[in-house]
C-alpha cells in the first residue's frame, strides 16, 4: 500500500521535472524535446500566438528571425504553486530570462497539467511577460 503522500510528493516532483526540462531544452534550441513535453492536444500561448500540439508548437516557436546577437539564453523558474487533482495539475511560476547582454525580461507561467501514460505533460501553457529591458535581445513583446 501506497502513502498518499509519497504519491504526491513524486508527482510534484516530476511535475517540477516538467517545468525543468521544458526550460533547458527551450533555452538548447531542442524544440521538439521541448514540444515533447505538452500533451498530444496539449496548447502553448505566448505572443498572441496559441499552437496546439507538439508539431505546432515546434514550428511557431522556430519561425521568424532570431537575433544573431543572441548568443546565450537561460530561462530560470522560481516558486512554483503546485495544486494537484488527482490526474490534473495547475501550476504557476516566476520566470526570468538572462542572456549574453545581461537581463532580458521576466514574467510567469500559468500551467495546466495532465498526467498521461508518458508522465505529466502541459496541456495548456500560458507565457506573460511582466517586464522587458529597453535592450532586449528579442522582439518587443507585450506585457501585462
Amino acid at each position: 500500500m501506497t502513502d498518499a503522500r509519497t504519491d504526491e510528493r513524486g508527482d510534484r516532483e516530476a511535475i517540477r521535472d516538467l517545468l525543468t526540462r521544458y526550460t533547458y531544452n527551450g533555452d538548447r534550441g531542442r524544440l521538439d524535446d521541448l514540444s515533447a513535453c505538452l500533451a498530444p492536444d496539449g496548447t502553448l500561448e505566448f505572443s498572441s500566438k496559441t499552437p496546439q500540439g507538439p508539431a505546432a508548437i515546434a514550428q511557431a516557436l522556430s519561425s521568424g528571425e532570431r537575433n544573431p546577437q543572441l548568443t546565450f539564453v537561460r530561462h530560470h523558474i522560481t516558486n512554483p504553486l503546485i495544486e494537484l487533482t488527482g490526474d490534473t495539475a495547475s501550476a504557476r511560476s516566476y520566470f526570468a530570462v538572462t542572456t549574453n547582454a545581461g537581463p532580458d525580461h521576466s514574467g510567469t507561467y500559468d500551467d495546466r497539467l495532465v498526467r498521461t501514460l508518458d508522465g505529466w505533460r502541459f496541456a495548456y501553457r500560458r507565457v506573460r511577460i511582466d517586464w522587458q529591458t529597453e535592450t532586449s535581445l528579442y522582439p518587443r513583446m507585450a506585457s501585462r
